[in-house]
Formats: C-alpha cells, structure tokens, sequence
C-alpha cells in the first residue's frame, strides 16, 4: 500500500527539482540582497524588508495570475493538442506583460502608504529610492512567470531553472560591485541592491526566450505570435483561472507582509528578526511549492487523461513527499535557530553589537516557530497545487481567505500588539492561518476527487 505512493518519488523529484532550484533564485536574489545590505546595518536591512512588503505582495498576484497557464498547458499536452497549448501560451504571455506594467503603476501610487504604517522614519527614507526600481523589475518577473509556467506546463521543468540561476550570478556580482563600490564603482547602498536585482531580471527572460527558440521542443510555440488570433474566451478562461489563483497566492503574502508591519510597530529590531526568520522559511517553503506545481502539471496531465483514480494516487504521493521533507526542515530550524541568523549579520560590528545581538535572539524564537509550521505550509501549497491542476480554483481561493484572515490575522494582531508575545505572538498567528489552510485545502481534494471517481471517469 505504501509503495504504491513511494514509487511515485523518483519521477516527482526528477520533475520539481528544478521547479524548487528556479524558486530559489527568486528568493536567492533577496537573501543576497539581505546579507550584503545587513552588513551596513539594521536599518537598510529594515528598510530592504519594507521595500520588499510592497514588492512582495504585487509579485504574488503576479506569480499567482501565471500559473493559471500551467494546468491548460499540462491538459492539452497530456491530450496531445498542440494549438490549445500555444493558445494558452501566447494569451497568457499578453495578460502577464499586461498586469506587470499595472502592479509596477500601482506600487508607485502607494508608496506614500509607508508614511501613514507607523514605521522609523529613517527606515522609510532609505526604503523609497530602493522600492522604485525593485518595483519596475516585477515587469521583466511577470513576463518571465508566463514562459516559466508554460515550459512548466510542458514538463520541461529545466530550463527555467538555468534562466534563474543566470540572473542570480548576475545579481550578486551587481550587489558586490554597486552596494559596496567595489573595484572603482560607485558606492550606491541599498539602491545597488535594487539596481542588482532589476538588471538580473531583465536578463532573465532574455535568456529564457532566446533558449527556448533555439530548443526544438519550443520553437512553434514562442515564435511566429499572432496576435490577430487571439480571442476572447481564452483570455476569459485565463482570468477565470488566474485571478482567484493570484488571490490564493495574495492572501498567504499578505499576511506575512503584515507580519513585516506588525513588527515594524514593535520596532527596527523586532522587523529586522522577522525579516530574517522571513527570509529563511521563504526558502524551504519553495520546496514545498515546487512539489505543488509538480502536482499542478502530474494532475493537469491526468485530467487531460481522464484518470481520476490515477490523477488521485499520483497527488497523494507529491503530499506524502511533502510532508517528509518538511519534516526535515523542521528539525533543521530547531537544531540551528541560533546560528542561522548570524549569517545575515556583522557580529564583530562593535557600534551595532547591542542591536544585532538583540535581532539574532528575535530571529532564534521566531525560527523555534517557523519550525512548525512548516509542515503546513508545505502540505497547504502542494495540496493547492493539485486543485489547480484540477483547474479548481473558486473554493480554494474563499478558504485561504478564511484560513488567513479570519483565523490567522487576528490571532497575529492580537498577540503581537496586545500581549507580551509580541513579535512570536505574530507568528504563532501565522502558524494557525497555514495549518488551517492545509487542513481544509485537503477536504476539498479529498470530496473532489472521490466525487470524480465515483462518477465513472477512470
């Protein structure tokens, strides 16, 4: 019985290893970012994290919208029609090109927001100049999401990963050269980590475009666009997909950024810690969500099949998977809370040597609770990848809602503004939204897909 689920291991790790390694660099480029800027101290690492808040919750939307590419793609493929997958393709690639110049206007319109969130006003002033370039590079991100998920949705799952790790090699010889005016460049702070950050992903889809066009496999699909064709039920279908997966991905980011918030109140150390205990769990929770769009392309395939007994087997296995590695993060977290967030900071810094202290010993308490909650976030992420796949997305979207905001937000404020907890208060918030969420994400694939196999499409 078990092994029916562990055989499946090898070829989902083969297909969301290089998924994970491509979320990584996306969140690589911040953890370069906050390492070297953290050696200028406390508040350029506050304010890279409240830049950052802004960036973050536009990029989810952003990231969110695109995969709704993936499981069209993955369907058509697995049906073996070609057109509808390039379909998907081109009118993707307009919706994202489209929405990325928006969230870039929008986040212009809201910097004056940073003014009224009771932050250090040292913290905004460095914060501002940083946030206009890292908010245009969302325009080259979003562009690159719409060839990433459909490369994803072909289950050439490779060649993303090779653009991402480019744009991270490009990123920190920027950083290095442009942050500390390094071998005769000028010495630029924070906004040479903005500058690292935009040129990286400017590349990125350049790079990624000029090796899918040379790649066989892709060619058809990424050249000779036009756009005469395109049509107005597939945008619709796009944005029926797109816009509540975009509010999934929303209401998770959100809540963390109003983590970063929450603990600005608190003050520049308590926001430092929680950026750094942020910065870390963002990237194992990118393991957990390169198995979800395993799970989103293995389930796409399978509805494309009319598998359901398969399709059901096959996610459940992606699950058990999750789970056991986030497992392993846990312990992890648990065994080096103390150690990993020296990493972000100059110890020997004798002027700051109070202040980072006391953010090394923030940062330990609120990696003892990240511990924990990683189990969730894993299985909620894989789990909402596989209702994707299933292409259902209304119901999810109303319990991420839920699940964040009417449980998660409320235990954050309450015990990290109006207790002692404070800034764990925050994430033990945090840990209640995330398990909630998994729990009834999992119900809901649970009823769908017995519905669907007891309807007698095997």
């Amino acid at each position: 019985m078990f092994k029916n689920y562990t055989k499946e291991f090898r070829y989902n790790i083969t297909l969301s290893v290089p998924v994970i390694l491509g979320m990584l660099g996306h969140t690589f480029v911040q953890f370069a970012d906050n390492i070297m800027v953290g050696q200028l101290g406390t508040a350029e690492l506050a304010a890279v994290s409240l830049g950052n808040s802004f960036v973050f919750i536009a990029m989810s939307l952003g990231i969110g919208f695109s995969t709704a590419i993936t499981p069209l793609v993955a369907e058509a493929d697995g049906a073996g029609n070609t057109a509808d997958a390039k379909s998907a393709f081109q009118h993707g690639l307009v919706l994202c090109t489209f929405l990325g110049l928006s969230l870039f206007g929008i986040i212009l319109l809201a910097k004056p927001l940073m003014y009224m969130m009771k932050q250090p006003p040292e913290v905004v002033e460095l914060a501002r100049p940083y946030l206009d370039l890292v908010a245009f590079s969302l325009v080259p991100l979003i562009i690159f999401q719409a060839f990433k998920q459909f490369s994803d949705g072909l289950s050439q799952t490779k060649y993303p990963m090779y653009a991402t790790i480019l744009a991270n090699v490009v990123n920190i010889v920027l950083n290095y050269l442009l942050i500390f005016g390094s071998f005769g460049f000028p010495k630029l702070g924070i906004v040479g980590a903005a500058i690292g950050t935009l040129a990286s992903r400017i590349i990125m889809v350049f790079y990624l475009w000029l090796l899918m066009k040379h790649k066989p496999r892709f060619h058809d699909y990424v050249t000779d666009f036009n756009f005469k064709s395109l049509k107005k039920k597939v945008f619709k279908k796009i944005i029926d997909l797109g816009f509540p997966s975009a509010l999934q991905m929303f209401f998770e980011v959100a809540i963390f950024t109003a983590a970063i918030w929450l603990s600005g109140v608190l003050g520049k150390n308590a926001q430092a810690a929680n950026q750094i205990a942020l910065n870390l769990s963002s990237m194992t929770f990118m393991f957990g969500m390169g198995l979800g769009v395993a799970a989103m392309i293995r389930v796409g395939n399978q509805k494309g099949l009319l598998n359901f007994t398969e399709l059901r087997r096959i996610a459940q296995s992606i699950f058990l998977l999750t789970l056991l590695l986030e497992i392993i993060f846990a312990a992890l977290f648990l065994i080096g809370r103390f150690w990993l967030p020296t990493m972000y900071l100059d110890i020997d810094d004798v002027l700051n040597l109070s202040d980072n202290t006391e953010v090394v010993g923030l940062a330990a308490q609120l990696l003892l609770v990240a511990a924990f909650f990683q189990i969730s976030d894993g299985i909620q992420v894989a789990v909402l990848g596989a209702l994707r796949g299933l292409q259902d997305v209304r119901i999810p979207t109303l319990i991420t809602f839920v699940a964040y905001w009417a449980i998660g937000f409320p235990i954050s404020f309450f015990l990290g503004l109006h207790t002692d907890l404070k800034s764990i208060g925050i994430w033990i918030g945090l840990l209640a939204g995330l398990s909630a969420s998994a729990i009834m994400l999992y119900i809901r694939f649970n009823y769908l897909t017995k519905k669907l196999i007891t309807n007698g499409a095997t």
